[in-house]
């Protein structure tokens, strides 16, 4: 069987929803294959259904509990679900050192929930850097929820807004990041901000500390060509033992429902054009530093960096001088592009 008939064989079985075939598709990307690129092409028509809830917060809040939780609830009314859960990375061999599927090993025979443990290998910003791909395989292989999870390194985790429809907040009781998270942002890109561990001591007032919080912070005026801070829902939940799971879905089911009626209008098409926009970039940056990394610019680059530790070079003189060897190059070709 030749190459490309392998991929399109692949990426059929992408398509009908195979479990080992999702697997092969995300572990493809995850190692930047070659051939993933081939096999995005082929199933991308077949994207945008799935709707997307990325769920973030300080570690300990219990992200990975809640998302179990939800998982079930969606059960109980037979709706398939998938979950990416982004883990941080060994130094050493660059896996994932937590695995949240181990916390998730309840559904490991269903064949209407896949998890998929993802390391963040350093990239920034709570998720992996193909993360939002792994998304686009699972939505092209059925799943029409999918949730994101994020690393859980602190208040930082701003990037799983722009590659979801609803953005999860967790807080816990007492934990002392609620001025935190309003300074640093998180909560100016929930949706939902859920106060977990509800049956503990505090909970009430935390909530009630973010819901005046939130209502202080946000501007009375905002010019008219800059989207309006989001007034998140703030609710309680005890994810261990389920309680608030199901009006926290039902809140989640509210914005997608709101989201389908709006259909096409400014707010909807502006979120899709945030969603391509942060894909696109990833994938931009990621294929700048493999070529500025290979060994035709090494010896340069390594030069650069040596320049800048010894403070010869500014590091935004390193930077726009490895940038104009990669624009030479692509004139170079262009121009042995031309007829003779």
């Amino acid at each position: 069987m030749s190459g490309s008939d392998t991929k399109a064989s692949l990426a059929a079985r992408v398509l009908a929803g195979e479990a080992r075939a999702i697997a092969r598709a995300i572990s493809l990307i995850e190692d930047e294959d070659p051939s993933s690129a081939d096999l995005v092409r082929q199933i991308f028509a077949k994207t945008g259904r799935a709707y997307l809830v990325g769920v973030t917060g300080p570690p300990g809040a219990g992200k990975s509990t809640l998302v179990s939780a939800l998982i079930a609830e969606l059960r109980t009314t037979g709706r398939a679900v998938a979950v990416i859960a982004v883990d941080p990375s060994s130094p050493i061999t660059g896996g994932a050192l937590l695995g949240d599927r181990v916390r998730m090993q309840a559904y490991a025979g269903d064949r209407d929930v896949f998890i998929r443990s993802m390391a963040s290998r350093g990239h920034a910003g709570g998720l992996a850097a193909t993360s939002a791909t792994a998304a686009a395989v699972l939505d092209a292989a059925g799943f029409r929820t999918i949730f994101l999870e994020t690393v859980g390194t602190g208040q930082s985790e701003v990037e799983v807004a722009a590659a979801a429809d609803t953005t999860v907040v967790l807080e816990a009781p007492e934990m002392g990041d609620e001025v935190q998270a309003i300074k640093a942002g998180l909560l100016e890109v929930a949706d939902i901000v859920v106060v977990n561990k509800a049956d503990r001591p505090g909970a009430q007032r935390t909530a009630s500390q973010l819901r005046a919080m939130l209502t202080a912070a946000a501007p009375r005026d905002v010019p008219d060509d800059r989207p309006r801070p989001k007034r998140p829902e703030v609710l309680l939940a005890t994810a261990s033992t389920g309680h608030g799971v199901a009006e926290l879905l039902a809140a989640i089911d509210r914005r997608a429902s709101g989201t389908a009626e709006i259909g096409v209008t400014s707010a909807a098409t502006a979120a899709r054009l945030a969603r391509a926009r942060a894909q696109v970039w990833a994938i931009v940056l990621e294929r700048l530093r493999e070529r500025l990394g290979d060994d035709r610019h090494a010896a340069e680059a390594s030069d650069l960096f040596r320049a800048v530790a010894d403070h010869q070079l500014d590091p935004y003189a390193a930077a726009d001088r490895l940038v104009d060897r990669l624009a030479r190059e692509e004139l170079d070709a262009e121009i042995g592009r031309l007829p003779r």
